[in-house]
């Protein structure tokens, strides 16, 4: 079990800790939460050197994807950095990666009820307007649970505010900041249901946020 107490904040730099091997030979991985070891809920920065590869799997309550550099590939496709994709229960795919490729993956976490599958490349997809200053693109909802990327122009302040459900934060570039800390790219951020802060940026900064779903 690694950090599992969903009431507890957690924030980690996924720059600070070390790459473990996985059960395929040249996937290694940083693990961020996890239930057990190989099943159940997982949260993981995983990284395919060239011509890795996976043996064909299924996904029991789904598995969730950011591209974050390369290009991630199974027999639906090829799929380069900027890629969101959602695969639900039932789904089996055997992936690798031609060139490499760097993913966040988050296993065993939708809701039951949830089989949408979702393949967005957010290269390609407009930008919405948000509050303020803000730029959001949605990328999945289902329920209360909420996905989307979102744009912090340099000096942005945003108000203070609560989590009802929760919030999850992937830093993807620039650095994000709150009165808790400062928190640069590739820093996860999981805040439990009915946390509370006030962010803001002093650079661009783009966010992969999760809300309503703890």
């Amino acid at each position: 079990m690694l950090n599992m107490d969903l009431n507890q904040r957690v924030v980690i730099n996924t720059a600070d800790i070390e790459w473990q091997n996985s059960p395929a030979a040249g996937v290694v991985r940083k693990r961020l939460a996890r239930e057990e070891a190989e099943r159940g809920h997982a949260t993981s920065v995983v990284k395919y050197e060239a011509g890795a590869k996976f043996n064909a799997h299924p996904h029991p309550l789904g598995e969730e994807i950011l591209v974050l550099d390369g290009v991630f590939s199974d027999e639906t496709g090829d799929y380069p950095a900027g890629t969101y994709l959602r695969n639900p229960e039932g789904f089996v795919h055997a992936p690798f990666s031609v060139e490499g490729c760097t993913l966040l993956v988050k296993l065993h976490q939708f809701q039951p009820t949830d089989s949408q599958q979702v393949a967005i490349n957010t290269n390609e997809t407009q930008w919405l307007p948000g509050h303020g200053r803000l730029q959001v693109m949605p990328l999945h909802q289902h329920g209360t649970e909420s996905t989307a990327l979102v744009k912090w122009p340099a000096g942005t302040h945003f108000q203070p505010h609560r989590h009802f459900g929760g919030e999850e934060i992937y830093v993807i570039s620039g650095e994000f900041i709150d009165e808790l800390g400062r928190y640069p790219a590739g820093t996860w951020i999981r805040s439990p249901h009915l946390s509370q802060h006030n962010p803001y940026v002093e650079q661009d900064t783009v966010i992969l946020v999760k809300v309503g779903h703890l």
